[in-house]
């Protein structure tokens, strides 16, 4: 029989050893408990060091390519008064956190609703992945931000990022251009001026003014719309010191969405674009006539019939039936006249003569949109001949505006420019000559006698003392050159006693109306938007009208007025 001390014993050691196993028990649960608590810390870390890491390179990737890839601090553009053709504005931009995306089959139908040229398929093929960014819609409205918010879903998120705008739309596109979603410049200056724009903390300033600009294009637009025209082109230039005031390619396109744009709104035809452009080339051959002694004002040329040479022969569009003097076969657009003078002066001479003008080589200019010219390879006699007249030979129309802005200006060879120095720093005037100062003068009488008296008629303004030339060129086919598509064209230049700005309008084919009696050329389509545009631009240059004092008066004793219309 046990004593009730060792019983007692017993018992106490039961509850001692039944208190060291709870005791046990709960170390283990403890431990266990630290355990899983250390592993949330260490799974936290590693979302923490790894994924989020991983997140964030991804929602910075725009900004960790560097200022020269983003929009990031982007310097404006604006015309020179200052006003604003590009800047940047905050705006939100939506991704997705996928693994915190609650339900993504909902998420996705009422994004698509939001967004409607959004893809449901492909949202919720985002929605569903594990990667923790991914872009939904970039640059969102604020009235899109708040509705995204009223989804309600915690997976969607923003960031605040730049988005390129032009406050001034269609009206410069060509020249100011895009750029990507971004930020990197694809056309025009935003693609020129890349680095520039992304790194500098000065706004760009261009030599265009946007008043002119509105000018130039309100009246192309009605100019293609009276003669059911392709497209249009003009351009407004300083011709002493080169700066394009403002210039205009039609059809055009919104910045804003370049990507719905078709390629020939895209298509930059003032710099890119390479035409014939018929007569007005007959300012360059005259000019080189007159400076290399080959012919007087009073010289005569024989017109009275059809020039051959070879197997090819040059007629004129309404031949006098007379031999013309030098003046004559500017005003009436004498090709026969004018090749007869192109082949006074030489292949040679006449080939670098249009060298030295800038119009065998591409342009020197700050957008890259530059067209290369179309010359005769080789450069032949005959060709010689049809270049003295705009034929066979295909430049860019800002080529055309400078070349015949260094012959109205004194005889000055200037380069068009697009971008104003900041510091204001007075431009040198040109020191290289072309012409001299007395065949300038020449010029400038003959090109103010085609307006007073000749086929330019059309582009007369009272008071401004316009001069100019016409140009009709038949568009190059299949088939030969086709009668029916032409290239209408107007060089202008005011005040021409002393020239100050250069003004051209081109139009693509242009169909006949009965207000020009059946006529799609030159004078009776280009003309006359030339001077419409003068009228407008002259007041905001500071130009008053003044008495006409013709300077073209002393030649018409070398004319008989009788001018007409040329092709």
């Amino acid at each position: 029989m046990t004593s009730p001390f060792i019983k007692n014993r017993i018992k106490i050691e039961g509850e001692k050893q039944e208190a060291i196993e709870r005791a046990k028990d709960r170390i283990f649960v403890i431990g266990i408990a630290f355990i899983l608590i250390y592993t949330a810390l260490v799974v936290r870390a590693f979302d923490l060091t790894v994924m989020q890491a991983d997140f964030n390179i991804q929602a910075t990737e725009y900004i960790s390519k560097g200022k020269e890839e983003t929009l990031s601090h982007r310097a404006d553009i604006v015309d020179r008064n200052g006003v604003l053709l590009a800047t940047s504005l905050k705006t939100s931009s939506l991704y997705a956190d996928a693994p915190e995306i609650i339900d993504p089959k909902n998420t996705a139908s009422k994004l698509v609703k939001l967004f409607p040229e959004l893809s449901y398929g492909s949202i919720l093929q985002k929605l569903q992945s594990n990667r923790r960014f991914v872009w939904i819609r970039r640059n969102l409205t604020p009235k899109q931000h708040y509705k995204v918010l009223e989804i309600g879903e915690p997976g969607l998120k923003f960031v605040e990022e730049d988005r390129r705008v032009y406050p001034q739309g269609n009206l410069a596109a060509h020249f100011v251009g895009y750029g990507n979603i971004d930020g990197k410049g694809l056309a025009g200056v935003e693609r020129s001026f890349n680095k520039y724009l992304s790194t500098s903390n000065e706004n760009l300033r261009l030599t265009l003014d946007i008043r002119l600009q509105h000018i130039l294009r309100r009246e192309v637009l009605k100019v293609m719309e009276a003669f059911s025209a392709k497209a249009g082109t003009a351009i407004m230039m300083d011709v002493n010191n080169g700066e394009i005031l403002a210039a205009v390619s039609l059809p055009d396109f919104d910045p804003h969405k370049p990507g719905d744009a078709k390629p020939e709104q895209l298509f930059n035809r003032v710099t890119l674009g390479v035409y014939e452009l018929g007569s007005t080339f007959k300012i360059f051959s005259t000019a080189a006539t007159l400076e290399m002694g080959k012919a007087e004002l009073s010289t005569k040329l024989d017109t009275t019939k059809p020039l051959k040479r070879g197997r090819y022969t040059i007629k004129d569009y309404h031949p006098e039936d007379r031999p013309l003097t030098v003046p004559e076969v500017f005003i009436h657009s004498s090709n026969i006249g004018s090749a007869l003078m192109g082949e006074r002066v030489g292949t040679l001479t006449l080939r670098n003569f249009y060298s030295d003008l800038g119009l065998l080589t591409p342009l020197d200019f700050e957008i890259n949109e530059i067209g290369t010219p179309i010359i005769p390879s080789p450069w032949r006699d005959i060709n010689t001949l049809t270049a003295s007249y705009g034929h066979g030979i295909a430049v860019s129309p800002m080529q055309l505006v400078s070349a015949v802005s260094s012959i109205t200006n004194g005889g000055f060879v200037v380069h068009p420019n697009l971008v104003l120095d900041n510091d204001n720093v007075k431009k040198e005037k040109p020191d290289i000559r072309v012409i001299s100062s007395e065949t300038a003068h020449r010029m400038r009488q003959l090109l103010r006698l085609v307006v007073t008296d000749g086929t330019g008629k059309n582009a007369d303004v009272k008071g401004y003392d316009v001069g100019g030339k016409t140009g009709t060129a038949e568009k190059p086919g299949k088939h030969g050159y086709d009668k029916k598509r032409l290239i209408s064209s107007f060089i202008g230049v005011f005040p021409m006693e002393n020239p100050k700005y250069a003004v051209f309008v081109m139009v693509d084919e242009p169909k006949p109306n009965k207000k020009s009696y059946g006529y799609a050329t030159g004078g009776w389509v280009a003309a006359p938007a030339v001077a419409n545009i003068i009228k407008s631009a002259a007041p905001l240059l500071g130009i008053t009208p003044k008495n006409d004092e013709n300077i073209a008066k002393s030649l018409k004793k070398y004319i008989n007025i009788n001018a007409k219309e040329e092709r």
